[in-house]
């Protein structure tokens, strides 16, 4: 019961949080600096890291799949559609942004709990600014922009790695890399995985903030909560992930 009232606790207190956070602001031109910085953080910031994933992830993933389809039976074009269909449906949207919660959740986790534990927010709160709109709402509509960009570009980048790997390892021709990656291809599945890098994107952004907006105590409680965001956040995505998965395929 004690588990269950925690829960309510919590989901209550985000609700309102997040309500509270998209109220009006007050001066647009301050919080679209601040939004831009987000942008920044978020987006500009995790560019190289997602690069570096995906161009690995789409290697690996061509070469373990042509270890698993060595049949003669099986076209060799077919590895190429495996790849793009993986990396579009789950390997980029999903492991991309596990990567994001932990890289991009605990600086705002972190971030927010800095500024509470230095009584910042309670200043901010004492002027007649709302810390909610300010602090939270730029970072969430920052990751809702700029996270599905990232997707987008992991896709392409993670194909490519595939490419890459197909070409140097002499697995399939360029020909047959080609005609895979055309071959019974679904827009739907763009479609499919950019609703799951949005619904991903206010998870990773939105519950850190929660944690972090309401740490108490010193840098001890900041950095719990900093790590308590981060395992919340991969297992809401993981959960987010299956019931997607359930609702649209």
């Amino acid at each position: 019961m004690s588990m269950i009232k925690k829960f309510l606790e919590h989901l209550g207190s985000f609700s309102l949080m997040i309500k509270d956070g998209f109220s009006k602001p007050e001066n647009l031109k301050v919080y679209w600096k601040e939004f831009m910085e987000q942008c920044n953080d978020i987006g500009i910031r995790s560019l190289p890291i997602v690069l570096i994933i995906s161009m690995f992830l789409g290697m690996v993933l061509t070469i373990q799949t042509a270890y698993q389809l060595v049949s003669p039976l099986v076209p060799k074009p077919v590895i190429a559609s495996i790849v793009r269909d993986s990396a579009i449906l789950e390997l980029s949207p999903t492991v991309v942004c596990i990567v994001l919660a932990g890289v991009v959740g605990s600086k705002i986790a972190s971030e927010l709990g800095n500024m509470r534990v230095s009584e910042q927010i309670d200043a901010l709160e004492i002027m007649g600014i709302n810390t909610k709109t300010y602090l939270v709402m730029p970072k969430i509509v920052a990751a809702l922009i700029m996270v599905p960009c990232l997707i987008i570009l992991s896709i392409a980048i993670t194909i490519l790695g595939g490419y890459i790997a197909g070409m140097f390892s002499s697995i399939l021709s360029k020909e047959q890399f080609q005609q895979g990656l055309i071959s019974g291809f679904l827009p739907y599945n763009i479609f499919f995985a950019l609703t799951k890098s949005v619904a991903f994107a206010f998870i990773l952004s939105a519950v850190p903030a929660y944690y972090g907006y309401h740490v108490k105590g010193g840098a001890l409680e900041i950095g719990r909560a900093s790590t308590t965001s981060v395992v919340v956040s991969c297992i809401l995505i993981l959960l987010a992930d299956y019931l997607l998965s359930l609702l649209m395929l």
